[in-house]
């Protein structure tokens, strides 16, 4: 309503009524037909994804629905065509990078070798699991408050973790079941008591991981700029000639 005023205000004199009617009936026509084609893939997207996963095993995984589980299913491809779990890690790319130089070595950030689209869908996924899964909840829960991790690191973690249970799901063809601390099968309701209740994350833990640190480069002045400057620049004089000091 703030914008609709402001508008009035200044284009009030020279608006022209019918043909901006016009114009908003053309964009609430493509906005239309837009809704209608994404309907229709989604009803194709659920007739294939029924008939990839006819046990709904995916569908049993917390934070996994329709449209996940098929960009999971889909990017992932059968699981079993893998030889391990370690496989289906590594090709997700959600495996530590492995930083080695003569006796050293370190584990950095994830490769990003994998397919690019399922990390997206599995991050995705890994933040509603935490909030529906205890063990996964109490993972993410020591990563950022006793390890110190950032939301999304620890959430990388969430991700994989989750992906393994994905592949041993299927390979098994199981369903996904929750379970408490002791290993016993809980339903939703009671999972998310659970988690409300142990691995709530303090505000003022969130709010530090949140924060980011940067590095701030220092300004270069302007004598650095010109020793940067390439010492070869040609001259615009005659051949021969030489730059001649400017008189005082």
């Amino acid at each position: 309503m703030a914008a609709a005023s402001a508008t009035l205000h200044l284009w009030d004199d020279e608006l022209d009524y019918p043909d901006l009617a016009d114009d908003i009936a053309i964009e609430a026509r493509l906005a239309l037909a837009l809704t209608h084609e994404i309907k229709e893939l989604d009803e194709r997207i659920a007739v294939l994804f029924a008939h990839a996963d006819p046990d709904g095993i995916l569908p049993s995984v917390p934070g996994i629905g329709p449209i996940l589980g098929a960009q999971i299913l889909g990017r992932l491809g059968d699981p079993n065509r893998f030889t391990s779990l370690a496989a289906v890690r590594a090709f997700s790319g959600l495996v530590p990078r492995l930083d080695s130089s003569g006796v050293n070595g370190h584990h950095g950030g994830p490769t990003k070798a994998g397919d690019a689209c399922l990390r997206e869908a599995l991050f995705m996924a890994a933040e509603h699991a935490r909030r529906a899964d205890p063990s996964l909840a109490a993972k993410y829960h020591r990563l950022m408050v006793t390890e110190g991790k950032h939301h999304n690191s620890a959430l990388c973690h969430v991700a994989t973790a989750l992906l393994t249970r994905i592949a041993g799901c299927w390979r098994r063809g199981e369903h996904y079941i929750l379970h408490d601390a002791n290993g016993r099968p809980i339903d939703a309701t009671q999972a998310r008591a659970i988690i409300a209740e142990r691995y709530a994350i303090p505000t003022e833990v969130r709010a530090a991981r949140r924060t980011t640190h940067t590095r701030q480069r220092p300004l270069r002045s302007e004598t650095d700029r010109r020793n940067k400057r390439s010492q070869r620049v040609p001259s615009t004089g005659p051949p021969g000639s030489q730059a001649m000091p400017s008189p005082p």
